[in-house]
């Protein structure tokens, strides 16, 4: 009985100096940080700009018509016949259906292509972690922002950035 005994408090020691090392496997990394300090951002950034560059001058020329439009309305519509008034009303109705819908589905096309673009870079640094953290011998890498604190030894954001770049 006292081998069994013995046995088994062995057998404890074991698993919690395994678990132990396992948790010196652990490390964090800053993903927020090493998205802001890319270059490649900037880049992605003003190609999207020029992408939707030419919808956004559209947009604003017809929003300025628009404006314009209605602002003749207010000024002249009393002076108008009620014919030119009704119609002037109805041109101004259906210019600014047209411009919401375009105006909204501008934003939709601009808000789906900068998430495809972000989501190409978060995978570059995903894959750059797992590198890191593979050559590093880590077995668990968890954003910093996930957890309340962690060591500077086990921080491998500078390497996931050095990598990513």
């Amino acid at each position: 009985m006292k081998k069994w005994l013995y046995a088994a408090g062995l057998g404890l020691a074991l698993a919690a100096s395994a678990s132990v090392q396992a948790a010196d496997k652990i490390a964090v990394v800053n993903i927020a940080s090493i998205f802001q300090q890319l270059p490649q951002r900037a880049t992605v950034a003003a190609q999207l700009e020029n992408e939707f560059k030419g919808r956004a001058a559209d947009l604003q020329a017809q929003e300025k018509d628009l404006q314009s439009k209605m602002q003749r309305l207010q000024r002249d519509g009393s002076t108008m016949k009620a014919s030119d008034r009704s119609r002037m009303e109805k041109d101004v109705m259906a210019q600014r259906e047209d411009f919401s819908a375009k105006a909204q589905a501008f934003e939709q096309d601009n808000r789906r292509r900068q998430a495809e673009e972000r989501n190409k870079i978060l995978s570059r640094i995903q894959d750059a972690v797992k590198t890191v953290a593979s050559k590093q011998g880590y077995d668990i890498v968890i954003d910093t922002n996930a957890v309340a604190y962690a060591g500077a030894s086990q921080d491998i954001t500078s390497d996931v950035l050095k990598q990513v770049k």
